[in-house]
């Protein structure tokens, strides 16, 4: 009697815990095959709202040593194709990005960076396919200061008659910050040409530097005055035959001779220009009321010429002339010693 008590009270123990069981297991099957459907009905519905796009994304480069400079034409911007949700991803075509690159402890080198390794900062569910250029190579030098000399260029000849006397240019020397390796090897910075042909005239131009791209992206362009400087050629020559002038006469008088020469320093171009060389001068006496026959002086000077620079009168001969009354006869005019030997001189000069 007493084992069946014990078997009729044990049995529905079990029979209540395998009841159980089966019943767990329903469940964990329901809920597994539950998830597994969010997940696809996840995939489905996100992945069918995911876009690729492609953005061009400037470098920047971060913690540069101050004493280091990077002197090489590099890959400023990357192309970035990415991948994401379409709302994150038009998002992001609004949004200011930039690939930063840490170039902190950085030493005089050249160095390949590898865009795969680097870091885009992108919201969660954005992520990177592809970046081009796959490198980027940098040449990073000592920062130094140099003082380099301007030289100016130029092209043609000034015209005829004319000498170019200096090209004075400002500043004839500029301050360049940029890499030793450059600047070491850079003695003179030179201008554009500047042309000459048939300048007659001096004249004060901006001219331009002719710099290389590695000079240009430390200088910028640059523009200096070239003040140019042209002279007339200068041709020392004998003048004969100018007549000299009465001036401030009381009555009729005579001069005796009444032409003088001049020994002159001309402008070339004024020689080829003028066709009766002795109007480039003018002499006279003054005459007054005095006594007659006597001795004046003769006075001579250069005409100026619009367009040409002074003549320059070195000498001339005589430098008295007699003042007669008319109808005299003129006593004979001896030489100084003084005017023989200047005339002696100038003879010379002119074969």
């Amino acid at each position: 009697m007493e084992t069946m008590d014990i078997t009729t009270t044990v049995k529905p123990a079990w029979l209540h815990m395998l009841r159980d069981s089966r019943k767990r297991c329903k469940e964990l099957l329901l809920a597994a095959v539950s998830f597994a459907l969010g997940i696809l009905i996840w995939f489905l519905v996100v992945g069918a709202d995911q876009m690729a796009m492609t953005l061009t994304v400037p470098i920047e480069f971060l913690n540069l040593p101050k004493n280091l400079v990077i002197y090489n034409q590099y890959q400023k911007e990357v192309n970035v194709t990415l991948s994401g949700p379409r709302s994150i991803m038009q998002e992001l075509r609004n949004r200011t990005l930039s690939l930063p690159v840490d170039l902190a402890g950085s030493k005089p080198d050249t160095m390949v960076l590898n865009t795969d390794s680097l870091s885009l900062p992108l919201p969660g569910g954005v992520s990177v396919l592809r970046m081009q250029p796959a490198s980027i190579t940098l040449s990073i030098d000592q920062l130094v200061q140099k003082e380099i000399p301007i030289a100016a260029q130029t092209e043609g000849k000034v015209a005829p008659g004319y000498a170019l006397q200096e090209i004075a240019l400002s500043p004839d020397r500029i301050q360049v910050s940029g890499p030793h390796a450059l600047l070491e090897r850079q003695q003179v910075l030179k201008t554009y040409l500047i042309n000459l042909e048939g300048i007659t005239r001096s004249a004060t131009l901006p001219v331009h530097l002719a710099l290389s791209p590695e000079l240009a992206s430390l200088i910028g362009e640059t523009t200096v005055a070239a003040k140019i400087t042209v002279r007339e050629k200068f041709v020392e020559k004998i003048i004969h035959n100018i007549p000299i002038g009465i001036r401030d006469a009381a009555g009729p008088v005579v001069l005796k001779p009444d032409a003088v020469s001049v020994f002159a320093s001309i402008p070339e171009s004024l020689l080829a220009d003028t066709q009766a060389l002795p109007l480039l001068f003018r002499a006279s006496v003054h005459v007054g009321s005095g006594s007659l026959p006597r001795t004046g002086p003769v006075e001579v000077f250069a005409v100026s010429v619009p367009g040409h620079e002074q003549t320059v009168i070195k000498s001339y001969t005589p430098q008295e002339v007699q003042i007669l009354p008319p109808g005299s006869e003129p006593e004979p005019v001896r030489p100084k010693p003084e005017a023989q030997k200047e005339e002696r001189k100038k003879k010379q000069s002119t074969h």
